[in-house]
């Protein structure tokens, strides 16, 4: 449970009078709220999400370092981030957040849920959890369920990171990341 959270996102477009002409691009686990950065070629007049007929949204998940409640967040005030207390959110709890979003925006349909990987995966519970409001999806790179293959390289990556002399349990200063843990991490994909 967080007490409160706060998102960060970017849009494209307007909204129509009846809020259904939404477009949500969930972004993989190293992305951000800029799709149109990393996904310029997708966003813009006469391509495949058009601000000129589409409501484009773009969050950045719970728990990213983009702006969104995540680990690095103030947990009693400022300059004392939540760290390795931060709780454990499935990919479940992002779209829930999302959904509050969208809702307090007015969305009340959307057109299409597209996103790669992490973004994938958000993809996907959304048309688990909310058949009745998603039009379409277009999961990529992502399947239903992580394979024994997958479970392996994620237990690789994490225990890279957790190896680095610098990782402390989590409890490293901004400054000095565990960056030689990282770097092998980013590897092994």
């Amino acid at each position: 449970m967080l007490p409160e959270a706060h998102v960060a996102y970017r849009t494209w477009g307007g909204l129509d009078h009846g809020g259904e002409n939404a477009v949500l691009v969930c972004h993989a686990l190293t992305g951000s709220a800029d799709a149109d950065r990393w996904w310029g070629g997708l966003i813009g007049a006469r391509h495949a999400l058009d601000p000129s007929s589409d409501f484009i949204v773009c969050s950045n998940v719970l728990g990213s370092c983009y702006g969104t409640t995540g680990p690095t967040s103030p947990r009693f005030g400022p300059g004392r981030p939540w760290g390795p207390d931060f709780p454990a959110i499935s990919v479940r709890d992002m779209v829930r957040l999302q959904a509050q979003l969208l809702g307090a925006m007015g969305v009340r349909r959307l057109r299409l849920v597209i996103g790669g990987s992490l973004g994938g995966m958000q993809v996907l519970e959304w048309a688990a959890l909310f058949p009745g409001l998603v039009e379409a999806i277009a999961p990529i790179a992502v399947s239903g369920r992580h394979s024994a293959w997958c479970i392996a390289l994620s237990e690789a990556q994490r225990s890279a990171i957790t190896a680095d002399p610098r990782w402390s349990e989590g409890r490293y200063p901004p400054d000095a990341p565990p960056a030689s843990g990282h770097a092998p991490a980013r590897l092994i994909l």
